[in-house]
């Protein structure tokens, strides 16, 4: 952390910031530019990924791990997205990140098996969570299991490269499958849900389209890819006031008329009002 970044922001920051288990926005940033790191973790988003893997050519990866590592020794803190198992780069990587004070957790780029998860999070002593990032159509196949593995925190879905390995269009029919696929492992293995892939491209709305269609999948968060993203993901993640309002209205109905369930469609709409009001909670959410 930079002395120029004051003390006391950031300590109101971390106040204020979202759990990783409800994150909704997680912004990417490059593992080389260390001067937007500080103002990354100021920003809006819940959290801050430094990534030495897709952003960082492999001639350059030293260099960046070095600055990285630096950042994280002296009072930086935020994920880091490493290099997948098959690469010399990723013992590397966890060598030189395992018992860091800043480091939050490590995104593990390329998963495709559970012993990808649970040998990373033992290298890394067994206390370091891991969001295992799903990339490819065996990763998709394989989520079950990554998602019981030991270590596996979260799932997060890789769509760029994804739709390289299997050739499929960036529309909602064809990214149907791969979600429904990451939001019933993450439920089977007991995760929050899923973390879907980053929106390329600076429309407002293509990131507001996105984003409800992978809120109507089943999934609680959005990788992003700069410093605009954030705001608007926190808002598609978020309950609506008005969905607020629905939850406290019915669990004030329900709680005056007994709590007694009066038919079968009680029980879903209670456990959907109190997840909302969880949420809300969570995200300081208010109704006036």
């Amino acid at each position: 952390m930079s002395d120029s970044v004051s003390t006391d922001r950031v300590a109101a920051r971390e106040r204020e910031r979202v759990d990783g288990e409800n994150s909704r926005s997680w912004q990417l940033v490059n593992a080389r530019s260390v001067d937007l790191f500080d103002a990354a973790r100021l920003g809006r988003t819940d959290q801050v990924i430094l990534d030495l893997e897709d952003a960082v050519d492999p001639a350059l990866k030293p260099e960046a791990r070095e600055g990285v590592v630096e950042w994280l020794s002296s009072g930086g803190s935020a994920w880091v997205r490493i290099n997948d198992c098959t690469t010399t780069f990723w013992s590397d990587d966890l060598e030189a990140l395992a018992g860091l004070p800043g480091l939050r957790g490590v995104m593990l780029a390329k998963t495709e098996s559970p012993d990808h998860v649970t040998d990373t999070w033992q290298r890394l002593g067994g206390r370091t969570p891991v969001l295992a990032l799903v990339e490819s159509a065996l990763g998709i196949e394989s989520a079950a299991s990554i998602a019981t593995a030991r270590g596996a925190f979260r799932l997060a879905f890789g769509s760029g490269d994804y739709r390289r390995d299997t050739g499929a269009e960036n529309n909602p029919l064809a990214m149907a499958y791969p979600r429904t696929r990451l939001v019933l492992a993450s439920r089977i293995g007991g995760l929050p849900g899923p973390i879907d892939g980053p929106t390329v491209g600076s429309s407002h709305a293509m990131l507001r389209e996105q984003s409800a269609d992978a809120v109507g999948m089943g999934m609680t968060g959005k990788l992003c890819l700069d410093m605009e993203q954030p705001a608007v993901i926190n808002e598609a993640f978020s309950p609506s006031p008005s969905d607020v309002a629905w939850a406290l209205d019915f669990l004030r109905s329900f709680a005056e008329a007994g709590g007694v369930i009066r038919d079968g469609s009680d029980k879903p709409r209670l456990a959907r009002a109190e997840r909302i009001k969880e949420r809300a909670q969570i995200f300081r959410i208010s109704v006036d």
